[in-house]
């Protein structure tokens, strides 16, 4: 099933984004009468018939609304460190919103080598990874920031910050507690620098441990995802 993502625009009607218009009718060729899938990113699921088929502005006459389509029980925060190859991050993105993620903070660390990122294209991976894996929400993705602003600025339950360092650091999977607001912090290839983590702990971060395996920043981000996301589904039984 190919799904859309649309604007509102009243009860009986939504009309898909340009980009997607252009999809849907020349390279799709959808035409007027057929039936179309949408969501608009914000939680709402329509199912509806073309009515007009235009390649800018392509109208979707609504048949079914279903809001909170696919609700997660849950809310996670990944902050992670754009990595030196921006593939890497983008894949990042992909799949933790193909797990189920709700916010990305991108955020800069002394030993950052990437300092510059395109939100807009980062962004067109997102939508593109909600539409392929079925979902009604997009992550919000945040602004970049330097690493010391965001460890004073959020306001998450639980906090913790995955780094290579020696030390008391329990498994995210035994940290972590179900139904309350967390915020996890992956740091760079070359790890947060000491005085990062200690100010993280100043400022109500917990250490943890992804496992074993020294695990590459996109690795490292996907596992905290999953782990959140399976624990949670656990729950469920």
């Amino acid at each position: 099933m190919n799904l859309f993502v649309a604007l509102p625009l009243d009860k009986s009607y939504c009309v898909l984004t340009e980009q997607d218009s252009k999809h849907a009718i020349q390279v799709l060729r959808y035409q007027s009468g057929e039936a179309i899938h949408a969501v608009d990113g914000s939680g709402t699921y329509y199912e509806g018939v073309i009515e007009d088929p235009h390649p800018k502005r392509c109208l979707i006459r609504i048949n079914k609304i279903k809001t909170n389509f696919g609700q997660r029980p849950y809310y996670v925060h990944l902050a992670v460190a754009p990595t030196k190859q921006i593939d890497r991050f983008e894949w990042f993105l992909e799949k933790a919103t193909e797990i189920g993620i709700d916010v990305i903070s991108p955020v800069f660390s002394k030993n950052s080598e990437r300092k510059v990122i395109k939100p807009e294209r980062l962004k067109r991976v997102i939508t593109a990874a909600m539409k392929q894996s079925l979902k009604a929400y997009q992550p919000i993705l945040n602004d970049a920031c330097p690493f010391d602003h965001f460890i004073k600025n959020n306001t998450e339950e639980q906090k913790f910050i995955a780094h290579c360092y020696e030390g008391t650091k329990p498994l995210l999977a035994n940290s972590y507690l179900p139904g309350k607001a967390t915020v996890i912090l992956i740091g760079p290839e070359g790890d947060f620098t000491q005085t990062e983590v200690e100010d993280s702990h100043k400022n109500g971060f917990q250490a943890v441990s992804l496992g074993n395996s020294r695990l590459r920043t996109e690795t490292a981000a996907v596992t905290a995802t999953h782990t959140v996301s399976l624990i949670n589904q656990l729950q469920e039984f």
